[in-house]
């Protein structure tokens, strides 16, 4: 029986022996790769189909997001609202989402009604049609979304940062103008989904409490998919020569939007789990020397972040926030100072010991639940990265120096590295 007047001992987040639950991993008759957490104690479970058919895979801009989005909009036996309505009977949730190299359809559902809806997931798969109504009324929302967007500072500047560090043209740097979408046509549609949806490679992903015989099922629906690996094409960047800029959105706006940013190698670079303490550190959560300095001291914005892209091929550094017009060019001061601080002095141990807890911490908050896991796996999986990558972060986070973080800042936070950018 514990001793109630003996108060628990304390033991920081940087002792905890975290370990990520394995992901039972097996192929359906086609190829496909299916990696599964089963875990949890309610009656539910996740399942997500990737597809490599995002940004990175079309021919014309927005026709990867577009394609995504119509998916569940009609097939040759069902409309738009018979396929919603199919979902909401069984009291589940069907999403889809379109990123720069991949696509998903994302299902969340009670575990007893997963076989009347995968069938249903086949369905749109294999057989969506890409209404042309559908598609008419598409475009007209979101140009009108387009509309109300440019007029936010903050959408403009990530928008233009994003061209500054990749080019218009790169995947990761163009974006939606209304000439795009009037532009789009279905038998483009069509071309893609035919290609990357109908034929392409796929990898899915499920988790929660799963039934004895999911194997068997996903096989059954999934096993006969073509998966065709279509060859996707090595695009080179074409960052912007000139480094700062600032835009005039709304002559009248009283808010500056700030994007200081630099390109940054992909997580296969030795240095990508290190300058994630050190970005920890600099601007990666609400102790940082960025919110202290800028926020708790300054004033100067509500909240500022610095973060590490989430790209597969190549990444970049970033450094975000909103602050007053009249403050925004002193804020940028700050973020120099900042840099040159951790250049030029070595971290105290008592602020490194915070950063390792929080990393520890956020950590263990991304193992809470099946569904965190298996995110946990997928970004392992699209990464082409093994478990051994989760273990060498948390042995990166307990061990790296104060002498290893000023090396990288004298490294990587150099002014003359980074694009400057102000939108008001």
């Amino acid at each position: 029986m514990p001793d109630r007047k003996q108060s628990p001992t304390i033991v920081d987040a940087v002792n905890f022996n975290l370990q990520l639950k394995p992901a039972d991993k097996f192929t359906l008759r086609n190829g496909v790769e299916v990696y599964a957490v089963n875990a949890g104690a309610e009656e539910v479970l996740s399942l997500e189909w990737v597809f490599f058919a995002g940004n990175w895979q079309e021919e014309k801009n927005l026709v990867a997001a577009t394609t995504n989005f119509l998916l569940r909009n009609g097939t040759s036996k069902k409309s738009a609202f018979q396929i919603n309505e199919h979902f909401e009977y069984y009291g589940s949730y069907l999403n889809r989402a379109c990123y720069n190299e991949t696509s998903t359809i994302t299902l969340h559902c009670l575990t007893k009604h997963i076989k009347e809806l995968l069938p249903a997931v086949k369905e749109l798969i294999t057989d969506s049609t890409m209404p042309q109504n559908e598609l008419d009324v598409y475009k007209q929302n979101m140009k009108q979304r387009l509309k109300v967007n440019l007029k936010k500072s903050d959408f403009v500047a990530s928008r233009l940062i994003d061209v500054y560090l990749y080019g218009e043209n790169h995947p990761y740097g163009k974006y939606s103008k209304e000439e795009d979408f009037n532009d789009l046509n279905r038998e483009e549609l069509l071309d893609h989904y035919k290609k990357y949806y109908q034929e392409g490679k796929l990898i899915l992903f499920v988790a929660g409490k799963l039934p004895v015989n999911i194997d068997s099922l996903l096989d059954e629906h999934f096993g006969d998919l073509p998966n065709k690996t279509n060859g996707s094409s090595s695009i080179i960047s074409t960052p912007s020569a000139e480094r700062k800029f600032r835009v005039t959105n709304d002559a009248n706006g009283v808010q500056g939007s700030i994007r200081i940013a630099r390109p940054f190698p992909n997580r296969h670079h030795p240095d990508f789990l290190k300058v994630q303490v050190l970005n920890s550190l600099f601007g990666g959560f609400f102790g940082s020397r960025l919110m202290s300095n800028i926020r708790e001291d300054k004033g100067y914005t509500y909240g500022i972040h610095s973060y590490l892209l989430n790209h597969i091929h190549e990444s970049g550094w970033m450094i975000s926030t909103e602050a007053g017009k009249d403050v925004s060019e002193a804020t940028i001061t700050e973020v120099y100072k900042e840099m040159k601080d951790l250049r030029e002095e070595l971290v105290d141990e008592e602020e490194l010991l915070l950063v390792r807890n929080y990393m520890m911490g956020s950590l263990l908050g991304d193992l809470d639940g099946p569904f965190q896991i298996i995110a946990r796996w997928k970004n392992i999986v699209l990464n082409n990265l093994t478990e051994k990558y989760f273990y060498d972060s948390i042995n990166t986070i307990k061990t790296i120096s104060a002498e290893e973080l000023q090396a990288l800042a004298q490294k990587y936070l150099q002014p003359e590295d980074f694009y400057e950018l102000v939108v008001v």
